[in-house]
């Protein structure tokens, strides 16, 4: 059976109605309990990985996200790499030559602030790439995500799913407030008019790399998108049955 397509604009950017914010936050604080005690039988039996992967919008969130879940664990088993555009050497190597490079070795979680996917995302909307390359760039995608589950790496995609009028808040709070200034951005400004295009080859992305599924996550409350990742990687790891060496 076909998987069911997935369509942004039909999936919530907010909590559900009966979520209570005090309640959530009391249920996080649990979770990020758990998971540190999680990641320390990860580290330890040294027999999987798990890599996150996090992609948004401008403003949805991704460095809050990060320190929020991940940023009171054990450093020693967790690493962040953030993606910019590349430099010339990358660029002389295929797309993916960066990428390979930084996946986690067993025993960590490593979390892409941005990804791979950047190249069929930035890289479309300004028409960098063709619909070939982007094709050829989707099958390699792939391949590379089942090549890293297979070596007992466990990949959770994780699309911060922001509105566009949330967007529009934060970047404007960039102007305003002196501790989020040092993140502003003008061009964050320009590529946010660009929301439909990206809306477009988000979806794309989504949908024609989704062998290991996406979670969609409403993030326009910072308190969801914290507890609902929490959450998944707590699960995550519990499934792994894990034992202490």
């Amino acid at each position: 059976m076909a998987k069911q397509k997935i369509s942004l604009e039909k999936i919530s950017t907010r909590a559900p109605k009966n979520w209570d914010k005090d309640e959530y936050k009391k249920k996080l604080r649990s979770l990020l309990v758990e998971l540190d005690e999680l990641q320390n039988l990860l580290y330890a039996s040294a027999t999987h990985s798990i890599l996150v992967v996090i992609q948004g919008m401008d403003a949805s969130g991704k460095d809050g996200l990060i320190n929020d879940v991940l940023g009171q664990l054990n450093p020693q088993g967790v690493k962040v790499k953030s993606y910019k555009a590349p430099t010339a050497l990358e660029q002389a190597h295929d797309f993916l030559w960066r990428i390979h490079s930084e996946a986690p070795a067993k025993g960590e979680i490593k979390v892409f602030n941005r990804s791979h996917y950047e190249d069929i995302l930035i890289t479309r909307v300004h028409q960098w790439i063709d619909d070939d390359t982007a094709t050829q760039r989707i099958k390699a995608i792939n391949h590379f995500e089942q090549l890293l589950t297979a070596n007992n790496t466990i990949i959770l995609k994780l699309y911060l799913h922001i509105s566009p009028e949330e967007q529009k808040e934060r970047l404007e709070e960039r102007l305003l407030i002196p501790r989020k200034m040092w993140k502003y951005n003008a061009q964050d400004l320009e590529e946010a008019k660009r929301w439909d295009d990206y809306r477009k080859y988000y979806e794309i992305a989504i949908n024609e790399c989704n062998e290991v599924p996406w979670h969609i996550i409403p993030c326009d409350q910072n308190w969801v998108k914290s507890y609902t990742v929490a959450k998944l990687l707590v699960e995550t790891i519990q499934t792994l049955d894990l034992k202490y060496p």
